[in-house]
């Protein structure tokens, strides 16, 4: 227990400033804390993050390095590699983070579109991840949309942005397609008119909350 000798009052835990003033105190009794310490399961978690950090970073050496002693012409450490930081990524910014989730949606999906990717060009790319994947991922993400927004429905138009967003994805296929690396264009070009037909069903059946919720996005009076 310590006393502020300006405030003239009696602190009973082990604090060292008045918490009034920020004077600092004269030594008394052993106190004890009253209110409990915030900073514990912050540390802990840290510790974890920190301990789980060197695995992956261990993980990855000692793939890439079995890779090399053992190379036989496919790099498939990076397969490992790329899975390992995607799992940390997901904890990181899904259980750590304090992002909104729409961002985290948004991340974990995309990064997630990208591994396969990385796995399809890896494995001598035939095709299958942006023929089939991405535009599934895509639409996938139109799906997360219309959920969101029946959840959330009082703030429905909120969501047009992540539309927005939506569409824009939408056209990487189509732009692929023009440079002849999507082959199979049918999933691709379902994908991006599931994304147009829902931003436009949204604002035409949102009406006025639609148009003046997209005016104060942009900025627009």
């Amino acid at each position: 227990m310590s006393k502020c000798k300006n405030c003239n009052v009696e602190i009973l835990d082990d604090s060292q400033i008045c918490p009034l003033c920020h004077s600092v105190l004269e030594e008394g009794e052993e106190g004890h804390n009253t209110y409990p310490d915030a900073w514990i399961p912050t540390r802990r978690l840290k510790f974890v993050t920190n301990i789980i950090f060197f695995l992956v970073l261990l993980g990855s050496v000692a793939a890439g390095y079995l890779n090399y002693i053992w190379y036989q012409g496919k790099l498939w450490s990076l397969i490992a590699i790329a899975g390992l930081w995607y799992l940390f990524l997901i904890f990181r910014l899904d259980i750590l983070s304090n992002n909104g989730y729409r961002t985290k949606i948004i991340a974990t999906t995309l990064s997630g579109i990208l591994y396969v990717i990385l796995i399809d060009w890896i494995v001598g790319f035939h095709g299958w991840s942006v023929n089939y994947v991405l535009p599934a991922g895509i639409m996938l993400l139109d799906a997360g949309i219309v959920l969101l927004m029946i959840i959330n429905s009082r703030n429905w138009q909120s969501y047009l942005m992540f539309q927005l967003f939506g569409i824009v994805c939408s056209l990487i296929p189509l732009l692929l397609i023009a440079l002849h690396i999507v082959t199979h264009p049918g999933l691709s070009e379902l994908a991006f008119g599931i994304s147009v037909f829902l931003f436009l069903g949204t604002l035409i059946i949102g009406d006025r909350r639609a148009r003046l919720e997209l005016k104060r996005r942009f900025h627009v009076r």
